[in-house]
């Protein structure tokens, strides 16, 4: 008689298990140990996520079968990040996902764990013709945050290696001769823009805690700019670094009292 498995070696199994059909499922769900029945429960709950998450991107999937059925090659979606902070830049991104989209359980950035938001940027950069577009504190104050986003996703499109045929984007419209949708909450109905999403958000994180290294008394590392308790204690003690948006309260009416 056959000595059965290792539970660790079973454990190993259910991570190449990708469907019921699997024959390794069969006889695995027939071993009674402890162990075992509790690593099946875990890949159960797993697999019910998984099928959740294929379902939920089919849907995200619309716009850009739509326009597939229309011939658009590449379509471009577009996000950015960095609207709300009163420190650091604003950072766009432009993502062409290949023809066939691969299973990338993408949401809006914020709805996923930093974790997750890492895996997904990795999965993300080694696919897809990718454009990153950054606009420094000192042009926001110049020209506005509204006009500082857009800037930001014409650096993005330009910087794409191909040019786009299509773009979707996240609650905007730009001046470019260049079929657009734009889509509200778009991060979580286009596979296209959670992608660019995620990777703006990781990108600008990244830059917030290098930014952390040079200026620690803010939580860069930690708020990514925002105004939380730790910032805005910072600034009371430290002052305003250079990165520091100078148009944005309490920042300007702090400059006002000097």
């Amino acid at each position: 008689m056959n000595k059965p498995l290792s539970i660790a070696a079973i454990k190993e199994q259910l991570q190449e298990i990708q469907s019921l059909e699997d024959q390794r499922w069969t006889a695995i769900r027939a071993d009674s140990r402890k162990g075992v029945q509790a690593a099946i429960k875990s890949w159960e709950r797993n697999y019910q996520l998984n099928l959740g998450l294929r379902e939920r991107q089919i849907q995200m999937m619309s716009f850009e079968e739509e326009l597939k059925s229309k011939g658009r090659l590449a379509i471009a979606g577009i996000d950015e990040v960095g609207r709300g902070p009163l420190a650091g830049p604003v950072v766009a991104a432009a993502v062409i996902l290949p023809t066939e989209i691969p299973f990338l359980p993408v949401n809006d950035s914020k709805q996923l764990s930093a974790k997750k938001r890492e895996q997904l940027y990795d999965q993300i950069m080694a696919i897809a013709d990718v454009g990153i577009g950054l606009v420094s504190p000192e042009t926001i104050d110049a020209v506005n945050i509204y006009e500082a986003t857009k800037l930001a996703m014409l650096q993005a499109i330009a910087n794409l290696q191909q040019e786009p045929d299509s773009l979707l984007i996240d609650a905007m419209k730009l001046p470019l001769p260049v079929e657009q949708q734009s889509i509200i909450k778009g991060d979580a109905k286009s596979v296209s823009i959670a992608a660019a999403s995620i990777v703006a958000k990781v990108y600008r994180d990244r830059l917030m805690t290098e930014y952390a290294l040079q200026y620690p008394h803010y939580g860069f590392e930690k708020n990514a700019g925002y105004g939380t308790q730790l910032h805005l204690a910072g600034l009371d003690s430290h002052g305003i670094t250079p990165i520091h948006r100078k148009t944005f309260d309490p920042i300007k009416t702090m400059l006002r009292g000097q």
